[in-house]
């Protein structure tokens, strides 16, 4: 193991250093330089340490993109502590259960979000003095004010904006080899996993995305993409800080915006998920930028239809699509040059990792033969959190088996055909039926179920639910699934088809055979 000690932290200190004026972030239309970004870092880190933040404690945050955002994940990243992104799509048994299994010391959250977090706050093992409020500073609902900061927890800008603006000194040595990060990905079992990722291997992908870009501190980066997910926060921000460029950043999702933006603030780099293309096309706002200070577009997190790529080069805009994991972000990428050459496929592994295809055996398929993707290298996580068996199961002799299934041709380009596991991607959330499945089992007029994913026109994929009922010739509608669903799970999870069923397709050991349902049910769309 490594045993340097430098850590992600050091990115912002080191550009406020040598050019403390340049622009690292335009959130909401307001600048703010590296120094400026370094010095609230700074602020936040004397504040976790203050608060007794030690070197491997982990600190949650639930909020919207924003400027805190960053400082907290920096700061963390300077005292050792380890950082936890929340996706604030989940409801409150969902954020309880990753919270817990963290084991987390702090929380940071929203105002948005208060109301998931007071539902479970007294199941949650944190300490009272470690909850902090911050608001987010959006525009408001006319007629709906968001609350105050509650009693149980405290104000942000009152316990940072007087800290010193010096560099802390953490407590421990942070080496590069630390942990850096827990991001959470649903698991086949029902459980979300906690994929760890380590200040090493998040330098060795910042080099990876700089790779695939050709990035320079010259360039502008438009995305946005939520900072909670892998994408945003690994494949976005930190590779785009990294580099010294100027990244635009807003709090959410508007498609007009984002195109806007590329001509506004004459964008280098554009980067956003299949499902965000799809919609910033249909705006038609494309058509009425100038985009031609453009010179990389990145897509991916999902099934990527032509008529995507098509639209996009009828513009001038070339997409290079990606493929990754939270255990291994962009791992792959389609070079610019042979994007409508070898359409349909996820491109090329990345300099710093290697990838093929084994068969069941562990076996190197040669060009032609689907098997099992895998890749080694140093941007492939540490492994689960707690779970050293599935980590064993999932990462042997240090190669990680990615549970999708592809081929490779004969000049080195991969290819995915399915995914070995039920995993299905909808707006670019990865959505695995057993935990939802899990959860419609409860319903009083389900007595089985399975989910699979079914093509979208507007998500890419969805979930479609096989379900037996309790009782012959009952109907469940797939509004009563909402229903059910709505205050246990997140909606992106929920099913948007439902299929009534007298039986499943089961193998002799009596699991459903969903290669059967999906080859019957999984190429319809809408």
């Amino acid at each position: 193991m490594s045993s340097i000690p430098w850590d992600i932290g050091y990115i912002p200190y080191k550009h406020a250093q040598m050019h403390p004026d340049k622009t690292a972030i335009i959130f909401e239309d307001e600048p703010f330089t590296y120094g400026k970004l370094n010095e609230g870092i700074n602020r936040c880190a004397h504040m976790l340490h203050a608060k007794g933040l030690r070197k491997g404690d982990r600190v949650c945050v639930l909020m919207l993109n924003c400027i805190e955002f960053l400082e907290i994940y920096f700061a963390t990243a300077r005292l050792g502590g380890i950082f936890v992104p929340l996706n604030w799509r989940l409801l409150g048994p969902e954020l309880e259960y990753q919270i817990n299994d963290c084991e987390a010391r702090f929380l940071f959250f929203h105002d948005s979000f208060l109301g998931s977090i007071d539902l479970v706050r007294n199941r949650l093992k944190i300490d009272e003095d470690k909850f902090v409020y911050l608001k987010n500073g959006g525009p408001q609902i006319p007629g709906f004010e968001l609350p105050d900061c509650p009693n149980w927890a405290e104000e942000y800008a009152e316990l940072v904006d007087n800290n010193n603006i010096s560099v802390p000194a953490p407590v421990e040595s942070v080496l590069i080899s630390d942990p850096l990060s827990i991001v959470y990905t649903s698991g086949v079992t029902g459980n979300p996993k906690g994929a760890v990722l380590s200040h090493e291997q998040t330098f060795f992908k910042n080099f990876q995305i700089a790779s695939y870009t050709s990035a320079t501190p010259d360039d502008v980066l438009i995305a946005q993409m939520p900072l909670f997910h892998s994408g945003g926060l690994f494949i976005v921000a930190t590779p785009a800080l990294s580099a010294g460029m100027t990244m635009v950043m807003r709090r959410g999702f508007d498609p007009n915006e984002f195109a806007e933006d590329i001509q506004r603030y004459r964008g280098t780099i554009v980067f956003a998920l299949t499902t965000m293309w799809r919609m910033i096309i249909e705006s038609g706002k494309l058509d009425e930028i100038d985009a031609t200070s453009v010179r990389c577009v990145v897509g991916g997190g999902e099934r990527t239809p032509a008529y995507i790529f098509e639209a996009l080069s009828k513009r001038g805009l070339h997409m290079q699509q990606g493929f990754g994991q939270t255990e291994n972000s962009a791992m792959m990428m389609m070079p610019k040059e042979d994007i409508q050459r070898k359409m349909g496929s996820i491109g090329k592994p990345g300099f710093f990792t290697d990838i093929w295809i084994e068969d069941k055996s562990g076996r190197a398929l040669p060009a032609g033969e689907i098997g099992e993707i895998v890749a080694k290298g140093p941007t492939v996580m540490s492994g689960y959190w707690n779970l050293p068996e599935i980590t064993e199961k999932t990462i042997v002799n240090g190669v990680l088996h990615t549970g999708d299934l592809g081929y490779m041709d004969e000049e080195g380009y991969f290819y995915i055909v399915d995914r070995a596991k039920d995993m299905y991607r909808s707006g670019g959330e990865n959505v695995y039926p057993a935990e939802v499945e899990k959860i419609l089992l409860n319903h009083p007029k389900i007595a089985q179920v399975a989910i699979i994913g079914v093509n979208d026109d507007k998500w890419g994929e969805v979930g479609m639910a096989f379900v037996i009922p309790e009782e012959a010739g009952q109907v469940v509608t797939i509004e009563e699934i909402h229903e059910f669903l709505k205050t246990r799970i997140a909606k992106y999870k929920h099913p948007a088809r439902v299929q009534m069923m007298t039986e499943l397709p089961l193998t002799a050991t009596m699991k459903v055979k969903k290669a059967e349902l999906k080859e019957k049910y999984g190429s319809l769309k809408n």
